[in-house]
C-alpha cells in the first residue's frame, strides 16, 4: 500500500480563532516523498472545510493518490450507534450529526446537542461537561454525575493508547468529545462530495484515490516535541505528513491490516515500535567526498582541517526520547521549553508573615489571620489589606500578600505581629516566572545535558527530553607488532598502548564503547572486520595503517571506497589523518604512534565526534600561562608539547619525541604553539589545554 501524498489534519471544536496563527487551533500540512510543505494555518471550520476540498480536488487533478488523517474519533463506543440511529452503520451516523449540527465561525450547539442525545438514553450520560455558562438539560457538568447510560467509556482502540480521552467529554484540558461532533459532518460531506474516490478506513477498502483514516497525534509525544515548530499542532501535522508520507508500502500495510469493527480504529494504535521508527528514521549518512579536501591541497593547516570537519559533519545517530534518570551525559536532539512557570506562583523566600508592602519605617503592627501557607498547602482566601499571614518558605503568596517580613525580625501574639521598617514591596518574595517562564526555551538542541540541568528541567515540569541515542565508538589498533597488555611478548612485539588509551579517552566523551581489538596485517581480515564493526559501531578510530605505505591496509581498505582521503597536517605530532566511510560509518585512522593517535584524537576525533553525537561544535577554549621553558620553531606547522602547571608557570616534557608514552602520563595538558615561527623565553604567555578541557 501506497500514497503519493499524505494531508494531515489537527481538528478543533471551537469557535474562530483568528488571523494570526494560535496554537489550540486547526493546523493541516502536506507532505510528499518525506517532504513537508509548510503547515497551514486555519481560522476556523469553515475555511478548514473549503481549504482541504480544494487541496485533494488539486491532488487528485495530479493523479496522486493522497492518505487523509483527521485526529478526531471516527466513531463511538460500541452500542452507542444502534441506540441513536437503529444501527451500527458508523458512516451513517456521520450523516445523522451533519443533519443536526449548527456551525458558524462564531458559535455553534455541541452542547445542546449532545444534551438532547443524552436525553435518548436510560439514566444520565453518556456526554458531559457543559463547556457554557447556563444550564443544559440532561447535560451534567461533571463526568462523575453520570450513571446508568449504559455505553462503554472507550473504544478498543482508545484503550490501546496511554493517556488516551473518551469521546463522552466535550470539554476541558485534552477533551476530544467536542472536536468530534464538529467533525463528523464534515467527514460526511467529504464523503458525499468526492464519491466514489473517497473511502473511509477500516470501514472501507482502502482502494480509492483519496483514503479518510483517524489519527492520534500524541501516539509519540517525544517526537512531537523534538520537532522545531515552536506551534506544538503545527509540528503535529508536520510531523505526521513527512513520516506517512515517506513510510515503507511495508509498514504502512501493516498498520492498516486491521479487523473492520464499528468502533473503526486508529491509524498506528498498538504498533508504537513501527511507527516511532517509521516517523524518526535514522539521520541520514554521511556523504563521500565529505572528508574530501580542495582540490591542490597538500599540507593541511589545523583550522582549515577542523573548519572542515565542522563544515561536512553532522549527527550520525538517531533520536530517543530520554526520562530524567537517563538524559545526564546525552545531547539535546532538540530545545526544550518550560512545561510551565517556575517559581509557578509568587512565594514565599523565607519563613515569616506576608502581608501587602511596603511597611513604613515606624513600628509596623498588623493583626494575623487565622490560618497559614505552607509549600504545598497554600492558603485559600485573601488577606485583607492591613492583615498578616503567617507563611512558611515555598508556600504560594495569598491573594493580597506580596511582601515578606522574616520570622526573626518580628514580635509575635496570638493575633498580632509586629516589626520594624522600612521594608520594600515585594522584599523576601519571588514573583511567579522570575526564574523561567512556560514556553521558554530553556535548553537548546545540541547541549549536552548536565545534572543542573536535570534539575533545572525537572523544576519546568518536563519529565522526558529528546535526546540523541549514545554514539557507539569502534576502537580498533593495527599491526601484527601488538600484543594486548599483560600476555607474553617476543623481542620483536610492543604492547598495544593505543587501543586501551583511546578507549579510555573515548569513554571519557561520554560516548559508548566498542572494543574491535586488534587487526592483524591482513587486508582480507582488517576488511572483515570492518564489515562487522560497520554494523555496530556509528564511527570508527584505528590507530596505525593510516599512511601510504604498503603495510598501511586501512588507507587501501578506504581508497577503495571512494570516499578515502588522506590529510597531511601541518602540525607535529601527528602528521598523517586517514579518512574515509566503510559502509557509510566514518573511520578516523589515527597514527600508529600513541602520543600522535592521542594527539590527534584530542584536536580532531573529540569535536568530530561531539557532532556526530547530535552536540553543537565546540573546541576548548586555552588558558593563557607563563611559559617555564625555552622553545624555538620554524613557521609552517603548529606544535603541540605536553605540558602540566607547576605554582601555574607551564612545564614541558624534556623530550619531545613521539615515541616517549610516559610523557602522556607526566602531562596534565598540552601547550600549543601557532603556525608562525615562534621564539618562547620563560615567562612568555602561552596557550596550555588542559585535557579536561576535552571532557565537554
Amino acid at each position: 500500500m501506497r500514497f503519493d501524498s499524505v494531508l494531515m489534519v489537527d481538528w478543533s471544536g471551537g469557535n474562530d480563532r483568528g488571523p494570526t496563527p494560535v496554537k489550540d487551533a486547526i493546523w493541516a500540512c502536506v507532505a510528499t516523498d518525506g517532504k513537508a510543505q509548510d503547515p497551514v494555518y486555519l481560522r476556523n471550520r469553515q475555511v478548514a472545510e473549503v481549504w482541504i476540498i480544494d487541496m485533494l480536488t488539486t491532488l487528485r487533478a495530479a493523479g496522486q493518490r493522497v492518505l487523509v488523517g483527521f485526529d478526531l474519533c471516527f466513531a463511538y463506543p460500541d452500542g452507542f450507534a444502534t441506540q441513536l440511529i437503529g444501527s451500527e452503520d458508523t458512516l451513517a451516523l456521520w450523516d445523522w450529526f451533519a443533519e443536526r449540527v449548527k456551525d458558524s465561525p462564531t458559535e455553534n450547539n455541541r452542547f445542546d446537542l449532545a444534551g438532547q442525545i443524552n436525553a435518548r438514553f436510560p439514566g444520565v450520560g453518556p456526554f458531559w461537561f457543559n463547556g457554557l455558562k447556563r444550564d443544559i438539560p440532561d447535560l451534567p457538568r461533571k463526568g462523575t454525575a453520570r450513571a446508568d447510560h449504559g455505553l462503554p467509556e472507550k473504544r478498543a482502540a482508545d484503550l490501546a493508547i496511554p493517556g488516551s480521552f473518551s469521546p463522552w467529554q466535550l470539554a476541558g484540558a485534552g477533551a476530544v468529545g467536542g472536536q468530534v461532533i464538529m467533525g463528523l459532518p464534515v467527514l460526511s460531506r467529504l464523503r458525499k462530495h468526492f464519491g466514489g474516490d473517497l473511502s473511509v478506513w477500516p470501514f472501507e477498502a482502502a482502494e480509492t484515490p483519496i483514503v479518510l483514516a483517524e489519527t492520534y497525534f500524541s501516539l509519540i509525544p517525544d517526537l512531537v516535541q523534538a520537532h522545531p515548530h515552536p506551534v506544538r499542532d503545527a509540528a503535529q501535522v508536520t510531523l505526521y505528513a513527512s513520516g506517512f508520507s515517506n513510510m515503507t508500502a511495508e509498514v504502512l500495510s501493516r498498520l492498516m491490516d486491521v479487523t473492520a469493527t464499528p468502533e473503526g480504529w486508529v491509524l498506528g494504535a498498538g504498533e508504537a515500535a513501527a511507527l516511532r521508527q517509521a516517523l524518526a528514521p535514522a539521520p541520514p549518512p554521511l556523504t563521500n567526498d565529505c572528508f574530501a579536501m580542495p582540490q591542490g591541497a597538500y599540507w593541511t593547516p589545523v583550522d582549515d582541517a577542523l573548519a572542515h570537519l565542522q563544515a561536512h559533519l553532522g549527527p550520525v545517530v538517531a533520536t530517543d526520547p530520554s526520562t530524567l534518570a537517563a538524559a545526564s551525559g546525552r545531547f539535546l536532539a532538540a530545545d526544550v521549553t518550560a512545561a510551565r512557570s517556575h517559581p509557578p506562583a509568587p512565594n514565599a523566600a523565607v519563613d515569616g508573615y506576608g502581608f501587602a508592602g511596603p511597611a513604613g519605617e515606624e513600628v509596623n503592627n498588623l493583626p494575623l489571620v487565622a490560618g497559614r501557607g505552607a509549600a504545598g498547602v497554600p492558603y485559600p482566601h485573601p488577606v485583607p489589606s492591613g492583615h498578616a499571614i503567617r507563611i512558611l518558605t515555598g508556600a504560594n503568596l495569598p491573594k493580597g500578600v506580596d511582601t515578606v517580613v522574616l520570622q526573626e525580625d518580628t514580635s509575635v501574639t496570638d493575633h498580632s505581629v509586629s516589626f520594624h521598617g522600612p521594608l520594600k514591596r515585594g522584599a523576601n518574595a519571588r514573583n511567579a516566572g522570575e526564574d523561567m517562564t512556560a514556553g521558554q526555551t530553556i535548553l537548546s538542541a545540541g547541549r549536552r545535558i548536565t545534572p543542573g540541568d536535570i534539575g533545572m528541567l525537572a523544576a519546568a515540569g518536563i519529565g522526558t527530553v529528546p535526546t540523541y541515542q549514545p554514539l557507539r565508538v569502534g576502537i580498533l589498533s593495527t599491526g601484527d607488532e601488538l600484543v594486548p597488555a599483560g600476555q607474553p611478548a617476543s623481542a620483536g612485539q610492543i604492547y598495544d598502548a593505543n587501543r586501551p588509551m583511546l578507549a579510555a579517552l573515548v569513554a571519557g566523551w561520554q560516548h559508548q564503547i566498542i572494543d574491535l581489538g586488534r587487526a592483524a596485517d591482513d587486508r582480507d581480515k582488517l576488511r572483515a572486520m570492518l564489515d562487522d564493526a560497520a554494523t555496530r559501531c556509528d564511527a570508527i578510530l584505528t590507530s596505525g595503517g593510516a599512511s601510504a605505505g604498503a603495510e598501511d591496509h586501512v588507507s587501501a581498505l578506504l581508497a577503495g571506497t571512494g570516499s578515502f582521503a588522506l590529510w597531511r597536517i601541518a602540525m607535529k605530532p601527528g602528521r598523517p589523518l586517514a579518512m574515509g566511510l566503510w559502509r557509510d560509518v566514518p573511520v578516523f585512522g589515527l597514527p600508529g604512534n600513541p602520543v600522535a593517535a592521542m594527539v590527534c584524537a584530542l584536536i580532531f576525533a573529540q569535536p568530530a565526534l561531539r557532532v556526530m553525537a547530535g552536540g553543537a561544535w565546540q573546541r576548548p577554549a586555552p588558558v593563557m600561562v607563563p611559559a617555564g621553558f625555552t622553545k624555538t620553531k620554524k613557521a609552517g606547522r603548529r606544535e603541540y608539547l605536553r605540558a602540566r602547571l607547576t605554582n601555574n608557570v607551564a612545564e614541558i616534557f624534556p623530550s619531545e619525541g613521539s615515541g616517549r608514552v610516559s610523557g602522556l602520563s607526566w602531562a596534565t595538558g598540552l601547550v600549543e604553539l601557532g603556525d608562525p615561527a615562534l621564539s618562547v623565553q620563560p615567562g612568555d604567555l602561552v596557550p596550555y589545554y588542559p585535557f579536561s578541557s576535552f571532557d565537554t
